[in-house]
């Protein structure tokens, strides 16, 4: 089975040494672009990734953060690019929340051609999801969830891969209890660290309402995961920040950790 992870970014908000964080879950060919950072570098990322747009077909957008959303414009306009050209076969699904939708909707209008924006709800589909909502996509039975943050309605997700791997996506903010039933016990998870909990003192995560390394890899062994993804990091560490983090998260999680960099690719 062809499945990866093909992470093509894994900052935090404000990063400039590194893309904001957005990866593509490949399931036996198919793929699902999950957030696109906060400007056309998605296009850049997707370059160097070795990825087309024209294998993109469904996007799934966890919250209207500038470091998320504002990318999916950018994802969008190229979408529609190559269908006026006849270089993209079918439609594109775009699935969010409300608030997502209507802002890209507001976005859209504003900021494309009549002509392009005509397409939305033509050949590009936006559809509306709600807590616990299921759907299908790049093959994928997908499950979404509001994970209850007091900062921006945020939902994450667990897709089933079509050979029977679950991952869990929990956005980039820490774990609510409300989700447990949703996440526990997969696969793979996919959870933010927004730096150290050793350089907690300088990054100040829990005031940003972000956890640390350790946080991640307690979180991950409650939860009964086999494997970890750590990103949404601070990138001031970026040259430790693999090795560090890893060996931070390892005092409490004893399955694989991952800390990718951009553009890393994780087969499973």
């Amino acid at each position: 089975m062809n499945n990866r992870f093909i992470i093509l970014g894994t900052g935090n908000a404000l990063v400039t040494r590194c893309y904001n964080t957005c990866f593509i879950l490949q399931n036996d060919g198919h793929n699902l672009l999950v957030d696109a950072g906060g400007g056309n570098g998605i296009l850049r990322q997707m370059e160097d990734a070795g990825i087309s747009f024209a294998d993109i077909h469904d996007m799934f957008v966890t919250h209207a953060h500038t470091d998320h959303i504002l990318g999916v414009i950018w994802v969008i306009r190229k979408v529609i690019s190559l269908q006026t050209k006849g270089k993209y076969e079918g439609l594109f699904h775009l699935y969010s929340h409300e608030k997502v939708l209507r802002l890209l909707d507001m976005m859209c209008k504003e900021m494309l051609t009549p002509k392009f924006y005509a397409r939305i709800g033509d050949t590009v589909l936006m559809h509306e999801v709600t807590d616990g909502d299921r759907f299908r996509a790049a093959e994928m039975d997908i499950q979404c969830f509001d994970i209850l943050s007091t900062k921006e309605k945020q939902y994450g997700f667990t897709a089933l891969t079509s050979d029977g791997q679950r991952v869990a996506c929990l956005g980039d903010e820490p774990f609510n209890e409300h989700d447990r039933a949703y996440v526990e016990g997969a696969d793979w998870l996919l959870s933010e660290a927004f730096c150290l909990y050793d350089d907690r003192d300088r990054f100040k995560p829990y005031e940003k309402h972000h956890s640390t390394a350790l946080d991640t890899g307690r979180l991950a062994a409650q939860l009964g995961v086999k494997n970890l993804i750590i990103y949404h990091t601070e990138d001031k560490t970026l040259s430790t920040r693999k090795e560090k983090y890893t060996l931070e998260a390892a005092k409490a999680f004893k399955g694989c950790i991952y800390v990718p960099y951009d553009l890393e690719v994780i087969p499973f």
